[in-house]
């Protein structure tokens, strides 16, 4: 696998006053990008592992963060230490394969969280939303999370490698702090 320095893009708004909107064209058709959404063997690649998302109902995502880092010797940060190992209970509202993927985020704590995939040619166009934000720093906080777990997504597909995932987050975090305005 190629290594690459994975580049912070901030394609990120507030698209209504709890949800935020992230946009990422991936290298790969729908049906792929799917599988990377639902299959928690693949998933865990990029975000979190867990179980699969079959359909309508229970999944569970399990906080994994370790298997994000292509360099062996990366420390877990202190600040996420706390939520290391632990497992969400999430449901699937809606599945439509492969367009719509609507899940809760951190057992409906956090609102939901939708995917959109647009096929364009060989590639797709892959929308997130994630609404339902009641923190004050939930915008920033989930905001530099998701922008980090789709970059390593975006560069897990295109076949290069992730050497840091928590100073690519540390970063991301901040450029969504600038892009928000928050």
């Amino acid at each position: 696998m190629a290594e690459t320095a994975a580049q912070i893009r901030v394609p990120i708004e507030r698209s209504a006053p709890d949800a935020i909107r992230l946009e990422r064209l991936l290298d790969a058709p729908p049906e792929t990008v799917w599988r990377y959404l639902t299959e928690a063997d693949l998933r865990r690649r990029w975000f979190m592992g867990g179980t699969d998302a079959k359909g309508v109902g229970e999944f569970q995502l399990l906080i994994d963060h370790d298997r994000l880092s292509d360099d062996p010797d990366v420390p877990y940060p202190e600040s996420y230490a706390s939520s290391r190992g632990a497992v969400w209970t999430e449901k699937v509202a809606r599945f439509d394969p492969p367009r719509l993927l609507e899940t809760t985020f951190q057992g409906g704590k956090n609102g939901t969280v939708t995917y959109e995939l647009f096929p364009e040619g060989q590639k797709t166009r892959l929308v997130l939303t994630h609404s339902g934000i009641t923190s004050p720093s939930g915008f920033q906080d989930f905001g530099g999370g998701w922008n980090s777990h789709l970059t390593v997504l975006e560069e897990r597909l295109a076949g290069r490698g992730v050497r840091n995932f928590w100073d690519l987050h540390a970063r991301s975090r901040e450029e969504v702090r600038k892009a928000l305005g928050s």
